[in-house]
């Protein structure tokens, strides 16, 4: 049977697959990117537009095909044509859409898609009401197939390829057209698969109708095509950018917008960072509830907006208290100044819910270039430095330099090898003696932990007991040095030299229930008696429930330990509680000590004597030197005394030569004072 096309509505064909095409690669962009439902909004969408592309150019091609008879078309299998194609295009879409994707899925997927154009294409065909038989020339019927099947796996592969967001738009428009034309194509040779055989006695009309159903239908899923690509595309830029790259309480760009903003300023010199942190926050939290934190967080974020200036200089909210300042062409100078204002604005008032609070930041700076290959580089050197600003006392601005970083390395090193120091045996213990001036006898020692690195020599536990805290080592560690102090005062008292020592805690210790059971169990393994035992803690204390404190002491006291409060007079006052927890003696730091020759420090040292007198402690001095020392201590009611005039900390081996020397010493004098008295 004669035929004939169009070649305007053909053209209109190829034009409405690339569009589809195009439209459906820039929707399915987004799946990659998106989480949890949002995920299957994309998917859905990117279905729906690539399958009702297909659907439209199909039947725009048929629109083109003049065949001189009357034609209409079957609601009920144009519609099911159309639902075909929709659905295997998200089938075929959802199979491939994890990231760890295999050319095995590649080929189900592609399958279903070539297979859902397959039986649109030929559905849509038997949908044709026409005084005429239909039938297929099997070759063309075949290559039709086989064009859809390889048209789809193109689709796939483009869709894979573009799934990533940032990606040339002339690239995209390119694989488009590639796309288009490889679906024209599958029509186009189905419909040359195509023969018509004319009832008898239908006549000609070559004056072909126009079928408004399927002009209608056509024009309508265009309008769907066009709305869902804007809709989704609006959606995500006013909606779904809003939420990924927003921060919900300050307005603030997030941490994806964070990110974003690395990747486009990469290879740039003299980027500034300024990491924000507030003091305090927790604290906040804790008492107020967290509708006041995220409240106190709203308003900070309010203050640091006036900071924002497009182009140049961006704030960011990253979590929780932490925002960041991000400066392009930045130096020290400005960078310091501009921290300066920061903080002089967030230490003002707040009003919140009723609360007037007063909190302020910590800021850290750093400057330098973004590399691709290293995009956090700078922001952890803007946090390390914030964090040193938090050690010099809070409210502080801090400028990363080289020897922090340094540091930093060190620190990370300690803390990864502490996790297995104590199953290598690294760590030991020194005793440092205790000695009564005024009987001129030994009376303890203090235990001191020390670790051996293996390639960072001694380590002082000023550096590792913070670590050890932060990380929850500290209970094992405490466990083990409680455990060889008793064990080395049980082995003293074997050999008649009745004395105790004295052990360390970490506040830390305080906030479970295992105190009581750490030290019973030490004294039980070393079979120690409990009057030989002494526990130092800080001042520090005071900061935990005072009364849980309290509790605990009064429990490891039942045990015939004693309590004392270590480095009196250096950390937070504890003076008003003295009479309330269970002490046994006070330890004043070296600090009083170094400085006795100022009439204001023996002042206090007199005073703090006086104290406890009153309150029936003892009072031993720290760092005790030189002689001039003891005589200054001594004038002023401190008897006990501790520090290098005696003896530096020493192992157990150096300890038991240490008190061989002082006993021929003891003896020698006294065998001087008896030829002498005879």
């Amino acid at each position: 049977m004669n035929h004939s096309y169009n070649l305007y509505i053909v053209g209109l064909s190829i034009v409405i697959a690339i569009l589809a095409s195009f439209s459906a690669l820039t929707i399915t962009s987004k799946i990659s990117e998106a989480q949890g439902k949002t995920k299957f909004f994309w998917l859905f969408s990117g279905a729906l537009v690539m399958g009702s592309g297909i659907w439209s150019m199909h039947f725009v091609g048929m629109l083109a095909f003049h065949m001189h008879m009357s034609v209409r078309y079957d609601v009920k299998l144009t519609a099911i044509s159309m639902l075909a194609s929709v659905v295997s295009s998200f089938i075929a879409f959802y199979i491939t859409m994890p990231t760890d994707i295999d050319w095995r899925k590649i080929a189900v997927g592609g399958f279903f898609m070539g297979s859902g154009i397959v039986a649109m294409h030929y559905i849509g065909m038997e949908a044709m009401i026409m005084p005429a038989d239909l039938s297929y020339d099997p070759v063309f019927w075949i290559l039709s197939a086989v064009i859809a099947l390889a048209a789809s796996y193109a689709a796939l592969l483009l869709f894979l390829r573009f799934r990533r967001r940032y990606q040339s738009n002339l690239l995209k428009w390119i694989s488009a057209v590639v796309m288009g034309f490889a679906v024209c194509g599958m029509h186009y040779t189905g419909m040359k698969a195509a023969r018509f055989e004319p009832h008898a006695g239908a006549a000609a009309d070559h004056q072909q109708t126009l079928d408004f159903f399927l002009l209608y239908g056509v024009t309508g899923t265009i309008f769907i095509i066009l709305l869902v690509s804007w809709g989704a595309m609006f959606f995500d830029r006013h909606v779904l950018e809003k939420l990924a790259f927003q921060d919900s309480i300050t307005g603030l760009p997030n941490r994806n917008e964070m990110n974003r903003f690395f990747e486009n300023s990469a290879g740039e010199k003299n980027i500034g960072i300024l990491f924000i942190d507030l003091d305090q926050f927790k604290a906040i939290n804790d008492t107020l509830g967290h509708h006041v934190g995220d409240g106190l967080v709203q308003q900070v974020g309010g203050r640091l907006r006036r900071f924002i200036k497009p182009g140049k200089q961006q704030v960011f909210r990253i979590g929780g208290d932490e925002f960041l300042v991000m400066v392009k062409e930045c130096d020290r100078r400005y960078a310091e100044e501009l921290a300066d204002q920061i903080l002089q604005l967030i230490k003002q008032v707040y009003f919140i819910d009723g609360n007037e609070l007063y909190v302020t930041g910590s800021i850290g700076i750093s400057i330098g270039a973004i590399h691709s290959s290293d995009r956090s580089t700078l922001l952890k050197n803007a946090d390390t430095a914030m964090y040193k600003a938090k050690g010099l006392g809070k409210n502080q601005r801090c400028f990363y330099t080289e020897e922090m970083g340094v540091r930093e390395v060190r620190r990370m090193e300690l803390e990864k090898d502490l996790h297995r120091a104590l199953e290598l045996e690294e760590f030991f213990v020194v005793y440092q003696p205790k000695w009564n001036v005024k009987t001129d006898r030994l009376v303890g020692f203090e235990a001191l932990i020390r670790w051996r690195h293996p390639r960072l020599g001694v380590v002082s536990p000023v550096e590792f007991i913070p670590i050890a805290e932060e990380t929850g080592l500290i209970f094992p560690i405490t466990r083990w040095a409680l455990e060889q102090a008793c064990r080395q005062c049980r082995a003293w008292q074997d050999r008649g030299i009745d004395q105790p020592v004295s052990v360390n805690l970490s506040v830390k210790l305080f906030y479970g229930e295992i105190l009581y059971d750490l030290v019973e169990s030490a004294l039980n393994r070393a079979q120690l008696d409990g009057r030989l035992l002494e526990l130092e803690i800080t001042e520090s204390m005071v900061l935990h429930d005072v009364n849980d404190v309290i509790r605990q002491l009064e429990q490891v006291r039942s045990l015939g330990v004693k309590v004392s409060m270590d480095d009196f007079g250096t950390g937070y006052s504890s003076i008003g509680l003295l009479d309330r927890i269970p002490l046994d003696a006070l330890k004043l730091d070296s600090l009083f000590t170094n400085d006795l020759d100022t009439p204001s420090k023996r002042a206090i040292i007199n005073a703090i004597v006086l104290m406890a007198e009153n309150l029936k402690l003892e009072v031993i001095a720290e760092g005790v030197e030189n002689k001039e020392h003891i005589d200054y201590l001594t004038g002023l009611g401190c008897h006990v005394m501790q520090g290098f005039y005696y003896g530096q900390p020493m192992d157990s081996e150096e300890i038991n030569e240490w008190l061989n020397n002082r006993k021929s010493r003891t003896e020698g004098a006294e065998h001087s004072a008896l030829t002498a008295a005879t």
